[in-house]
């Protein structure tokens, strides 16, 4: 007994024991600090969600539910009964997502390995060109864009909601720099057994940048699916609105109908949660080897 009782004395005041204490301390309160934060983000979602499978009687009463009592899904028909054009935005939202985001992607990867893999004349002075770009705020080249848009002609059409999101200077950068982790023996080995640059940009470089790939399409599919200004400044026309344009619009027709704003909005947002669950396993890692090198 008493040698029992001068052990534990002896590990109270241990200072390794009273370290691995505190470090498990804070590492418990990490981890509730951050299921709090999950919990606050994800709530507005779910509430969107579940309250789309609500009637008008249950997602107006009074305290509220959380769960919906009698799930139904004719409020997702009801959208498209009540705004006959949804399909259209959708249908809009879905070409001004996909298309920039495939150029965009494919030009970020070519640039970005050229830029880490090649030396040539004045290549950092243009790199740092483009990085400089990132550093301009989006509001500033509204102005100049439109401006130049409206003198092509491409007012109120499909190729002036996409051709400014074909390039992307974050997407080079983030391109190079996973690139730059990416072995010269490789590349070495490739040329020896005679593949051509283009083969080995393909068959080489393109699977190796899969992380980075899949984080930079679901950043740039995110951000031109959500896109609002510059699809408000340039359409006019009601056949070419986006999802980002006509839910405010069928928010302030449909506001005394909640379940059906909730139900438009859980539409909207559907495409993004499913490229997300689909790329998540690279997207950690995208984001974690993409600055590595400098």
């Amino acid at each position: 007994m008493g040698r029992s009782l001068a052990r534990a004395r002896l590990d109270v005041s241990d200072p390794g024991v009273a370290y691995q204490r505190q470090q498990a301390a804070w590492r418990v309160a990490l981890y509730v600090m951050l299921v709090a934060g999950g919990v606050l983000m994800i709530a507005p979602f779910l509430w969107m969600l579940l309250g789309s499978f609500k009637t008008l009687q249950e997602v107006s009463q009074f305290p509220p539910t959380f769960l919906p009592k009698d799930p139904i899904l004719s409020n997702y028909t009801d959208v498209f009964e009540r705004l006959p054009m949804f399909a259209r935005y959708y249908l809009n939202t879905i070409v001004t997502a996909v298309i920039p985001t495939v150029v965009a992607v494919f030009t970020a990867a070519m640039a970005g390995y050229g830029f880490a893999k090649y030396r040539f004349r004045g290549g950092k002075i243009f790199f740092w060109a483009i990085l400089a770009t990132m550093m301009i705020p989006y509001p500033v080249t509204i102005v100049p864009l439109y401006v130049m848009a409206f003198r092509l002609g491409l007012v109120n059409s499909y190729a002036g909601l996409i051709v400014v999101n074909l390039s992307t200077a974050f997407g080079i950068f983030m391109m190079r720099q996973f690139a730059l982790t990416i072995p010269d023996d490789l590349l070495d080995a490739a040329r020896i057994d005679g593949c051509s640059e283009f083969r080995i940009f393909g068959q080489v470089i393109l699977p190796l940048l899969k992380p980075a790939l899949a984080t930079l399409t679901i950043f740039t599919f995110t951000g031109n699916w959500n896109a609002y200004v510059w699809p408000l400044l340039i359409v006019n026309e009601d056949r070419l609105r986006t999802l980002s344009l006509a839910i405010p619009l069928f928010n302030g027709q449909y506001e005394q109908y909640p379940n059906l704003v909730f139900a438009a909005s859980t539409l909207a947002i559907l495409p993004v949660i499913i490229l997300f669950v689909f790329n998540q396993r690279y997207f950690t890692e995208g984001i974690t080897l993409s600055g590595l090198k400098d």
